[in-house]
């Protein structure tokens, strides 16, 4: 299972907290698993570069056809600023067609609480899944 580890892109102020985003991605094929993984890496170095981002992890399941992502962000407008710029915004449109399923969930956490924590994500998601809320 390749695993990006966490990676930091900035260190927050002490005392602060950071909004972190969980997502499970679910590709339809095999087939689609290389380009998915491309883009997925694309996505991943314009976040070590973006304004907001304290950090981020990505895990790769080919053969489940499934990718896994985890950030840190200073707040919630950092966060969409980055998935609305390029290449982001262009990656994501892209790869919609090849996407069977898709979750997202939304959490504050103390900074001092960083890295994200993956057990706790993959709970996350499993509970937005199961409620859809």
């Amino acid at each position: 299972m390749p695993t990006l580890r966490w990676t930091i892109v900035s260190t927050p102020a002490p005392g602060t907290e950071a909004f972190v985003m969980a997502s499970r991605f679910e590709v339809r094929s095999l087939k689609d698993v290389p380009r998915f993984f491309l883009k997925s890496l694309a996505a991943w170095k314009q976040v070590s570069g973006a304004p907001g981002a304290y950090g981020a992890s990505l895990i790769a399941q080919p053969l489940k056809r499934t990718f896994w992502t985890l950030s840190a962000w200073e707040d919630k407008d950092a966060l969409y600023r980055y998935a609305r710029t390029e290449p982001h915004r262009s990656i994501m449109v892209g790869l919609r067609p090849t996407t069977k399923s898709s979750t997202f969930t939304f959490w504050q956490v103390p900074t001092a609480d960083l890295p994200a924590d993956w057990t706790d994500a993959r709970r996350r998601i499993a509970e937005q899944e199961r409620t859809g809320a």
